[in-house]
């Protein structure tokens, strides 16, 4: 049952994040202008809340997965090097002089 969760994919592109946050962030914008307009006509600062309550929801189903509109420009990745034995790598010098402050 839990290889189905497994074939879920759960990344986004670079891109995709950048239009995520925008989306995110126009959403927020638009409901909060939304709300206080609407909250200043009827003086009540509840509907205010309410409204950008409503736009939040709104921009986390739509930002929060990872839909395939933000998975459109994946990174290509170089090959991985293959693994060299411990003693061909260079290794940072241990047995450096430490200045002693006085």
């Amino acid at each position: 049952m839990l290889s189905m969760f497994k074939s879920i994919p759960t990344h986004m592109d670079y891109k995709g994040q950048k239009l995520a946050e925008q989306i995110f962030q126009g959403i927020i914008l638009v409901s909060a202008a939304i709300g206080f307009i609407y909250g200043l006509i009827v003086q009540q600062f509840g509907w205010t809340v309410y409204i950008m309550l409503a736009g939040f929801t709104v921009s986390c189903l739509l930002t929060l997965p990872p839909w395939p509109m933000y998975r459109k420009s994946p990174l290509n990745w170089q090959p991985a090097l293959p693994e060299t034995p411990a003693e061909t790598r260079e290794k940072p010098q241990e047995n450096q002089k430490k200045k002693k402050h006085k």
